[in-house]
This record gives structure tokens, sequence and C-alpha cells, in this order.
């Protein structure tokens, strides 16, 4: 059984890991020649994935929930260079760890805004000690 008031921490979450790894591939090909720098726009991608979850209602608890998976394709985006190199890679090595670096800590915060929900919710649930 799945918790809504977990929903959105869960998609951020997902979101998070995914850039992780689409920013952690750009750093591994900074010395590719032709690779191309690619980035997510997260706020749209959360925007996108918590409106077509909320616009959804099941009517019978037997009903098929959706699987909660989102699409890499329209969610990840190229990233325009400032400064384009001559062997056709676009990968910022300093823009693309700062990149990295904000992700993570916006990562953490997540887990923190989560188990603090959790920690609230298990609180009115069992009550003071």
């Amino acid at each position: 059984m799945k918790i809504q008031a977990f929903a959105t921490h869960e998609q951020a979450l997902k979101f998070r890991a995914l850039r992780n790894e689409v920013l952690s591939s750009n750093i591994a090909n900074a010395d590719t020649p032709n690779y191309k720098a690619r980035d997510i726009d997260f706020q749209t991608a959360l925007k996108n994935a918590t409106g077509a979850q909320l616009s959804l209602r099941s009517t019978h608890e037997l009903h098929a929930q959706p699987a909660n998976s989102f699409s890499t394709g329209t969610d990840v985006q190229y990233r325009v260079p400032t400064q384009p190199t001559l062997d056709g890679n676009t990968v910022q090595t300093d823009v693309e760890q700062a990149a990295f670096a904000e992700n993570a800590v916006q990562y953490r915060a997540s887990l923190t805004f989560l188990n603090g929900s959790i920690s609230t919710l298990r609180y009115a649930l069992k009550g003071s000690d």
C-alpha cells in the first residue's frame, strides 16, 4: 500500500538520483570527443510527474495502479556550452561538478524532509513516550 503523503518525496528522490547519473556521466565523458553534455530540468520533470499522478483516480480497490515511472526522453536535455571545444565535446567540468554538488545537497535535503514526515507520522500514530 502506498501512502500519497510520500509520493512527492519519492518522485523527487527518483529524479535527483537520475540527475546524479546524468551529471556523473557528463563528468566521466569530459574527454570524449563529440560527447554532448546533458542535464535534467528537475522542476519541470517533477511537475509533470506529480501532475500526472494527481489526475489519475481509481474507483475500485482492484483497479490497477499506474507504475511510478517517468520517461527520460523528454526530461533529459542537452546543455548549451558557454565555450565549445574543437573536438565537439560540450562538457564543462567545473559546471558539471558544481551541478553535481548542488544536486547531492538537494538529494540529502529531500531525504531529510522525508525523514521528518515519517517521524511526524510515527509520533502521531504512537503518541508521546
